[in-house]
C-alpha cells in the first residue's frame, strides 16, 4: 500500500515538474516610442508574472522616440520577475537601443543594428550636455546591470568615446548584428521566432501575443499634442461660459469631462501627478471664492488663473529629470496656442453667437400671449419697470437684487455691476428683468 502511494506522488511530481506546457509570453515595440507605449509595457509583464510565464520576448523595431518613455518601460522590464528577451527584427535605434539593453537576453536578426542614442529635439538638433549626461548614465547602468559593455552602452550616446578597432572619435556607435555580437552586446543572431525559442529551450511553449488595449490605444491618441489642445480648450471655454450663465449647463459638464480625460491621461502616463489635480482644482475654487464671495477682481482670482495655468502646464512636461528645454518650449507653444484660441472662440461667442439661428432655438425669442394658455398664472413683472433698488448679489450678468424689500433674479445688458450698487429697472421682457447701474 505504501509503495502505491510513494509511487502515486512520484507520478504527480512528474506530471507537474514535465507535463505542464513552458508559457512564453509575446509583445511588439515598433514605430515611436510615446508614452502610451508605457502601460502596455507593464501590462505585459503583469500577466507573464502572474501566469508564471518562463520568459517574456519583446519583439523590438524601432527609430526611437521620447526619452521619459523610454525610460519608464526600461525600469519596466529591469523591474521584472520573469526573463526578458529582446527580439531586435531590423533596428533598436535611440531609445529602442535602451530598451533593448534593459532586457536579460538580446537576439537579433541578421542585418539589424542597435545604437545612436544621443539626446536630440524634435528638429534632430542635439540636446545640451546635461540631458546627454543623464543619457550616458542610464545606457551605462543599465547595460551594467545585464553584464554588457558599459563603453560600447555610453559610445552610443557620447561621440567622443573610443572603441578600439570600432570606430574613431568622432562617430556614435551604431552597431550591425555581427558587431553587436562580437563586442558582447547581442547574445545570439537568429533569423525567427522559431529560432529564439529553439535557442533557449522554449520550443514546445504555448505563445501567449498580447495585444494593446482599446484603452491603451485611447490613450495614445489623447496624448496627441492636437488632441490635449483641444481638451484645454474645451475645458477653458467651458468653465467660462458656465461662470457667465446662471445654473449649470452643458459647458460646464462639458469642461468637467474635458479635464477629467486630460488630467486623468496624464496622471496614467505620469505625467502629472496628484499635485497638479489638486492645483487645478485649488484654482477653480480660487475663482469660484472670487466670484460669489469676493466680487471685483482681486488676488483670489489672479491666484486662481495661476493656479489652472500652472497645472495645465506641468501635465504637458514630463518629470525630472528627463524633461529638457525642447519639452518645456513645446509645452509652452501648446498652452499659449490653447489660451490664445479659447479667447478668440470666446470672442466669437460673444459677438457672433446671440444673431445666428443656432442661439435662436436656444431661447425665446418671441413672447407668447396669454390666449394661448401657456402662460404664467402669476402677474408679470411690468410695475417693476423705472423702479429702483439694490444689487444683494453681484450681477455677472445675471444675479438677485432687491426693490422694495423683495428678492428678484434680473440680469443687465452686459456689464457687470458690484453687489450693494444702486440699480433702476429698464426694460422688462416676460419674465426678464433688465437693470442698470444708478451712479
Amino acid at each position: 500500500m505504501k509503495i502505491k502511494i510513494i509511487f502515486g506522488l512520484l507520478l504527480l511530481l512528474f506530471i507537474d515538474t514535465f507535463g505542464q506546457s513552458k508559457k512564453v509570453y509575446y509583445g511588439v515595440i515598433e514605430n515611436e516610442i510615446d508614452l502610451g507605449l508605457g502601460p502596455y509595457v507593464k501590462r505585459v509583464i503583469a500577466e507573464a508574472e502572474k501566469n508564471t510565464a518562463d520568459a517574456v520576448i519583446f519583439k523590438i523595431n524601432t527609430f526611437g522616440g521620447r526619452v521619459d518613455a523610454a525610460t519608464q518601460i526600461k525600469d519596466a522590464i529591469l523591474n521584472s520577475k520573469v526573463t526578458t528577451i529582446a527580439f531586435i527584427d531590423k533596428r533598436a535605434i535611440s531609445a529602442g537601443a535602451l530598451i533593448s539593453l534593459a532586457c536579460e537576453k538580446i537576439v537579433m536578426v541578421p542585418g539589424a543594428s542597435i545604437g545612436a542614442t544621443t539626446v536630440v529635439d524634435q528638429s534632430g538638433a542635439k540636446q545640451a550636455e546635461k540631458y546627454q549626461s543623464y543619457m550616458r548614465s542610464e545606457m551605462r547602468s543599465t547595460a551594467e546591470k545585464n553584464g554588457r559593455r558599459t563603453d560600447i552602452a555610453e559610445g552610443m550616446v557620447d561621440e567622443t568615446i573610443v572603441i578600439e578597432g570600432l570606430v574613431d572619435s568622432t562617430k556614435l556607435i551604431t552597431l550591425t548584428s555581427k558587431e553587436a555580437l562580437k563586442y558582447g552586446i547581442a547574445d545570439t543572431i537568429l533569423s525567427s521566432l522559431n529560432d529564439l525559442l529553439g535557442a533557449f529551450e522554449l520550443d514546445n511553449a504555448d505563445i501567449i501575443s498580447v495585444e494593446t488595449y482599446w484603452a491603451e490605444d485611447l490613450l495614445r491618441f489623447i496624448n496627441n499634442p492636437i488632441i490635449t489642445s483641444l481638451l484645454i480648450m474645451i475645458g477653458l471655454v467651458g468653465f467660462f461660459t458656465e461662470v457667465k450663465t446662471p445654473g449649470w449647463g452643458l459647458p460646464g459638464t462639458a469642461a468637467v469631462i474635458a479635464l477629467t480625460i486630460f488630467f486623468g491621461a496624464s496622471y496614467i502616463l505620469e505625467l502629472a501627478s496628484i499635485i497638479e489635480i489638486i492645483l487645478f482644482a485649488a484654482g477653480v475654487v480660487l475663482i469660484l471664492v472670487e466670484i460669489f464671495a469676493m466680487p471685483g477682481f482681486g488676488v483670489f482670482g489672479v491666484l486662481g488663473i495661476l493656479f489652472m495655468v500652472a497645472s495645465l502646464f506641468m501635465g504637458l512636461i514630463p518629470p525630472l529629470p528627463v524633461i529638457s528645454w525642447d519639452d518645456v518650449s513645446f509645452a509652452i507653444i501648446q498652452l499659449a496656442s490653447s489660451l490664445i484660441a479659447s479667447m478668440l472662440f470666446i470672442f466669437i461667442l460673444l459677438k457672433f453667437l446671440p444673431k445666428t439661428s443656432i442661439w435662436n432655438r436656444l431661447i425665446l425669442s418671441s413672447n407668447i400671449s396669454e390666449k394661448s394658455g401657456y402662460t404664467k398664472s402669476e402677474p408679470g413683472f411690468d410695475h417693476l419697470l423705472g423702479a429702483t433698488g439694490t444689487a444683494y448679489t453681484s450681477l455677472r450678468p445675471s444675479g438677485t437684487v432687491i426693490i422694495n424689500s423683495k428678492r428678484y433674479d434680473v440680469v443687465t445688458g452686459g456689464e457687470y455691476i458690484d453687489h450693494g450698487s444702486a440699480i433702476r429697472v429698464v426694460q422688462i421682457e416676460g419674465s426678464k428683468v433688465v437693470v442698470e447701474k444708478v451712479d
